[in-house]
């Protein structure tokens, strides 16, 4: 692939979408081409899987959650992620195979084999060049959430988010090109920090 892969991941409410945004603007002002997509999500096949796997009061089984989320990569890969990376693009994803393993494996304690197994088929092996794990004290996720509308994944306890969080250290351990960003920080802080990893791993000189 000529192009790179950048994911940022986290559970709800860390700030990945602002400083995805703000990544794609300073990234445009260096003269690059990007793509900005999510998951679930991301193409319009996509997206319709994202309003069942999200939608409040439904009662969706793990397996069935999990297939839901694969369904939806799979579509999203295929459609736009690789294309973009071959025609030399930079992509930058809000979550990837990453947030599987935290909710539905850490979090719904379903099996990380199947789950990689499944990851790897969905993403047809396309793995990210950096990734970037926004992790924040769970305080901030009520206070941030207080006037908003929350998901069906938004609604889980605060046991399910620290099953989470564990997993999401856990894996930044043993995962290429994985960063840890505290999201506890102001935005430029976080921000500056993104900018420094790119420059670090060779994505902007």
């Amino acid at each position: 692939m000529k192009g790179k892969f950048i994911v940022l991941e986290g559970p709800d409410r860390c700030g990945k979408s602002t400083q995805a945004k703000m990544l794609v603007n300073h990234l445009i002002a260096l003269g690059k081409e990007v793509v900005l997509t999510r998951e679930p999500g991301g193409t319009p096949t996509a997206e319709k899987i994202r309003q069942i796997v999200l939608e409040p009061g439904l009662d969706i089984r793990p397996m069935a959650e999990l297939f839901l989320y694969e369904a939806s990569r799979a579509q999203h890969t295929q459609e736009k992620i690789l294309p973009a990376l071959n025609e030399g693009k930079i992509v930058i994803c809000e979550r990837y195979t990453m947030s599987t393993c935290a909710y539905q494996g850490y979090g719904r304690g379903i099996d990380l084999n199947v789950i990689n197994t499944l990851n790897q088929i969905a993403a047809l092996e396309t793995k990210p060049d950096l990734t970037l794990v926004f992790l924040m004290s769970d305080k901030y996720f009520t206070e941030r959430g207080e006037y908003l509308f929350s998901d069906r994944l938004e609604q889980e306890n605060v046991a399910f988010r620290q099953k989470m969080r564990s997993g999401y250290l856990e894996m930044i351990e043993r995962t290429p090109n994985a960063y840890l960003i505290d999201a506890d920080k102001n935005i430029s802080e976080i921000q500056a920090r993104v900018i420094e990893l790119l420059k670090e791993n060779h994505i902007t000189d």
